[in-house]
């Protein structure tokens, strides 16, 4: 299915994308720096400020900032375990996020979950380690706005190399049996972890899919964030219009490593990536086009920087979970036998 026309943005709008995307490239730049400050050479992950791996989502800001601007915190969406930068987008806070980023008693999780496994009910956020793992509770949100009558909707956000898992397919045809109010996106980033998608999917793009199940399917190619926004809201709408779900892949670019500490010896592509950086190239457009002036875009970057900075100084300042509380959590308190 052909993308529809773009539709026109006002530069209130133009000037709200740039600045969700900002926001998230300056996180993920100050998690980064935290993240290396105290490992040694040996690197051991789970040491330090930041314990355990860490999956940063540079260069995937336009899809994050397309998707979430058509979202309301009462909708709900799930991601996968690059998750920053959509959490950011969809409202969650930076600083409960940071903290259980840090593993800290203050944090989303109370430090139990860590960066994979950030959870929000106050957005509807979710996401999860485990490949393909949000497909189905975005699933079963669909399912409970339909039979709520409401016109809430949800969105599953994935990346291709869950498209060849078994919950993806499963999800896509449940959700078009019962024409339910889902959105699913498949960020293309073109590596699943170190593995091509030419060597590991049969089909170029996973849009195509979609016919095998009776809803329409559409690829963004140009990582555009304007490109997004426009196929999402669309998507939106019929979803919210009773027209059931939407399956929209989006090649998009990663910048850095699948994970910190991730040498990347097997990327041919790594001396383009600067030149497909999605921020420069978006703010380059909005400024030749008088959409924002330089001291706007200056003051996007300074207002990002105190909010980052300020959340990384509270998670600092959180206390580390006792190991006499590891049980904590995990079963219910207060309820009789």
């Amino acid at each position: 299915m052909p993308l529809s026309t773009t539709p026109e943005l006002t530069d209130d709008r133009r000037r709200s994308l740039l600045n969700t995307m900002v926001l998230i490239r300056t996180y993920e730049e100050a998690i980064r720096r935290e993240y290396y400050a105290d490992k040694k050479p040996a690197f051991d992950i789970g040491a330090g400020l930041v314990p355990g791996e860490m999956h940063l989502s540079a260069g995937q800001e336009p899809v994050a900032a397309g998707i979430c601007a058509h979202l309301t915190a009462d909708d709900a969406l799930t991601a996968t375990h690059r998750p920053h930068h959509v959490a950011i987008a969809k409202g969650v806070a930076l600083r409960p996020m940071t903290a259980e980023i840090f593993g800290r008693e203050d944090g989303l999780g109370h430090g139990r979950g860590g960066h994979m496994h950030l959870f929000d009910p106050s957005t509807h956020f979710s996401c999860s380690g485990i490949i393909a793992e949000g497909l189905p509770p975005a699933l079963g949100q669909a399912f409970t706005f339909k039979r709520q009558g409401n016109n809430r909707v949800a969105v599953a956000v994935t990346g291709e190399g869950s498209a060849n898992q078994g919950a993806f397919h499963e999800s896509l045809n449940l959700a078009a049996l019962w024409k339910l109010p889902v959105i699913f996106v498949v960020e293309d980033n073109d590596w699943g972890i170190s593995v091509p998608r030419s060597q590991s999917t049969s089909v170029v793009s996973n849009a195509v899919r979609a016919a095998a199940y009776g809803m329409p399917g559409l690829r963004v190619e140009d990582n555009s964030v304007e490109s997004v926004y426009a196929a999402v809201g669309e998507a939106v709408d019929r979803a919210r219009s009773g027209g059931g779900p939407t399956l929209i892949e989006v090649h998009t670019l990663r910048l850095w490593g699948h994970f910190e500490g991730d040498a990347e010896g097997y990327r041919a592509d790594l001396l383009s990536v600067p030149d497909r950086d999605p921020i420069p190239r978006y703010r380059d457009e909005l400024l030749q086009a008088g959409s924002v002036s330089a001291e706007q875009y200056q003051a996007m970057q300074d207002s990002a920087t105190e909010q980052v900075e300020d959340a990384i100084q509270f998670a600092k300042a959180s206390p580390v979970p006792q190991a006499s509380e590891h049980l904590k959590y995990v079963f219910s308190e207060g309820v009789n036998s």
